[in-house]
């Protein structure tokens, strides 16, 4: 699958990032180095893609989070490891949304903000600069 991703340019960034922020793996790391070190993009632009992808992947699983709790509310999570999950992100409040980037437990803050229905436009923007914030600091590396 990470040939396609490849094969595919930028689009293929995009989706890879876009996919790697739901609950699949998507190798967008990957991607962007392969990109960046083939340099026929700038790096701006390859940055701003695999941002905006990952973002969108995570308002996806915030989403996610926001519909599950209409259906079931907080009060009805019997599990006590997500109880604790929602609870840590409750207590951190939106900039636990800077690490959405992190690799499981990044999914898992998306989909409990939107269950705690925190502010969407803020919560985006820290979540797009997280994620910034790691691709860049990916493509600083490879410079």
């Amino acid at each position: 699958m990470d040939q396609f991703f490849l094969s595919t340019g930028v689009w293929g960034l995009f989706l890879s990032a876009f996919i790697s922020s739901t609950i699949a793996p998507g190798g967008s790391e990957a991607v962007l180095a392969y990109l960046l070190l083939q340099g026929e993009q700038p790096q701006a632009w390859l940055l701003a893609v695999a941002t905006v992808g990952n973002s969108l992947g995570a308002v996806t699983t915030w989403w996610l989070g926001a519909w599950t709790a209409r259906r079931y509310p907080l009060e009805q999570l019997n599990d006590p490891r997500r109880r604790k999950a929602v609870e840590t992100v409750r207590r951190h409040g939106l900039p636990i949304l800077l690490l959405s980037w992190l690799p499981v437990v990044g999914d898992g803050f998306c989909f409990a903000a939107g269950w705690l229905k925190f502010s969407f436009p803020a919560g985006l923007a820290a979540i797009a600069l997280g994620k910034l914030g790691r691709y860049a600091v990916i493509a600083y590396g490879l410079t």
